[in-house]
């Protein structure tokens, strides 16, 4: 059973830790939807999947926004205690600020297990799925920015498009009309192409896309001059826009599953491993190192402790990245991992924490000599 102060405690730190999730999720959620709808206006997203892409990448940036939350809203929950006195009143009744660690418990671990399903589990197959869905759209010429029956800006290029006809697949098109102009020098050149039928195609590496064009005529020149060029072709392909170009090595790493992380010996892998568990692990070293953080005094500014705790995470942060790189360029022994960095951060706030405890010895009094009468 919670004691009274401890609920009342674990009260405050729910309200800062889901203010903060909330503040920091919209701010989340802000960049990715101006990343996406950038992709879907260059034509290298389709824009049926817009709220799935949203909803995956955001599952994915969870990893690093949970530990962060817990972190501010330890910061801001305790910090209001110290600020308004209520924990002089605490420390009066016999209240020691590692009693505070208590009701943070509560709250940390259950979000450590959270973390830690998202970290090694749900976010990896977020990106899986993800990547799925945006190669299985790519295959379909609504992607690229066609409709049928109606003039569209060409995607990646600058130019108009027009399809006459287009199978249900969205695979394959008839009658096609394309119009584009490019700068050659103070001139301007007009490339205009017709074609009975084509389909869409992918490179090699299965990001490139283009037209297959088939039976048709091409007309280019520059405008005001007289070497207009007439060609007939029996095909012609023209590149559209990339598709989505998340599917990077370092992508494709963060997506592996969990046993092939295990099994794996390559420096890539283990330090994809180390850094999955360092999510759940963050959480309780930045849960401790926030609570004596949080301490100021009543007249103290109210985001000065704040700004000082913000930039240790940046540290603490940094060194992480850090770390995981020297893991992959094989500096680091995979078996070291990330300890080197969660070790000494765990040492500093256990000593943060045994220091703030401590109460100042009180200076001693001036010592009063006495008068001798003579």
């Amino acid at each position: 059973m919670l004691r009274i102060i401890d609920r009342y405690l674990l009260r405050e730190l729910a309200f800062g830790f889901f203010a903060s999730a909330a503040v920091l999720l919209v701010v989340t959620l802000g960049g990715t939807v101006t990343d996406v709808l950038t992709k879907v206006a260059r034509g290298k997203l389709p824009p049926n999947l817009v709220f799935e892409i949203l909803g995956l990448r955001t599952l994915d940036a969870l990893t690093v926004l949970v530990p962060l939350a817990v972190f501010i809203g330890v910061l801001l929950a305790y910090g209001r205690l110290w600020r308004d006195n209520e924990m002089a009143v605490l420390q009066g009744a016999g209240q020691p600020v590692t009693g505070l660690l208590r009701p943070l418990a509560w709250l940390a671990l259950p979000t450590v297990a959270v973390v830690g399903l998202i970290s090694f589990w749900l976010a990896p197959a977020a990106i899986r799925l993800s990547h799925s869905l945006v190669q299985e759209a790519n295959r379909s010429l609504v992607v690229a920015g066609l409709e049928a029956g109606r003039f569209v800006q060409l995607p990646g290029r600058g130019g108009v498009i027009y399809v006459g006809g287009m199978s249900d697949a969205g695979t394959r098109f008839e009658r096609m009309f394309v119009q584009t102009e490019r700068t050659d020098g103070e001139d301007t050149r007009i490339d205009v192409i017709t074609a009975e039928r084509g389909e869409l195609g992918h490179e090699s590496d299965g990001v490139g896309r283009y037209l297959a064009l088939r039976d048709g005529f091409r007309v280019e020149g520059r405008i005001g001059h007289d070497d207009f060029r007439l060609l007939r072709f029996k095909g012609n392909d023209i590149a559209l826009a990339d598709s989505d170009d998340d599917a990077t090595p370092d992508s494709l790493k963060r997506a592996a599953p969990l046993p092939e992380l295990l099994t794996s010996s390559e420096p890539l892998q283990q330090a994809e491993l180390h850094w999955r568990l360092a999510a759940p692990l963050s959480v309780v070293i930045l849960a401790l190192l926030a609570v004596p953080l949080a301490r100021t005094r009543p007249r103290e500014a109210r985001y000065a402790s704040l700004l000082v705790a913000l930039l240790g995470y940046l540290v603490y942060l940094g060194w992480l990245g850090l770390a995981r790189s020297f893991i992959e360029q094989g500096k680091v022994p995979p078996a070291l991992g990330l300890w080197w960095v969660h070790l000494p951060a765990a040492a500093v706030a256990l000593w943060l924490l045994r220091r703030s405890d401590r109460l100042k010895r009180p200076a001693p009094a001036p010592l009063r000599q006495k008068k001798v009468r003579a």
